[in-house]
């Protein structure tokens, strides 16, 4: 397998993808794709990258900046990631979201927030902290990981694109 940062040609590979990873997922709003594809054309997209799998995509992760009580502070959010119904459960999640953050940090960003599963992004060095709150989600589901300096304390937003329908 592959991952590699996504290409212009992946496009319609990854929203057909991404709308069947979340297909049949009971908590999902079935907008995952088009908050990509939002990102996308908002030019806030920040990292984007694909699983290739004999010259399938089987998997996406988007990171995307955040701000902290109205201010970008080098802080970003995962999210949607998403792996083909057929490969799930093979790790090409946990490898997209452990190659996304390494960039991340070879970038030089601060830290990223994720909302999911507590279980799951531990073992991506995720923790929650009741100084970073994200109104309308309850907080043991919303975590985050430093990279660099002082955690920041404040209200987390999201790119408007993740009002997409």
């Amino acid at each position: 397998m592959e991952i590699r940062i996504e290409e212009a040609r992946d496009i319609n590979a990854i929203r057909a993808m991404t709308r069947a990873a979340f297909k049949p997922v009971l908590h999902s709003s079935q907008t995952e794709a088009a908050i990509v594809d939002a990102l996308r054309d908002s030019g806030v997209l920040s990292l984007s990258l694909v699983a290739v799998e004999a010259g399938e995509i089987v998997g996406h992760v988007a990171f995307s900046p955040i701000t902290i009580d109205g201010v970008e502070k080098g802080w970003f959010g995962l999210g949607p990631v998403s792996v083909s119904p057929d490969w799930q459960r093979n790790g090409i999640g946990a490898s997209l979201i452990e190659d996304g953050l390494h960039r991340l940090l070879a970038a030089k960003a601060k830290g990223c927030v994720v909302l999911g599963d507590p279980k799951y992004y531990a073992r991506f060095g995720f923790g929650v902290d009741s100084g970073l709150v994200l109104d309308g989600v309850p907080a043991e589901y919303f975590m985050r990981r430093v990279f660099e300096g002082d955690v920041p304390v404040g209200r987390v937003a999201y790119h408007q694109s993740f009002e997409a329908k």
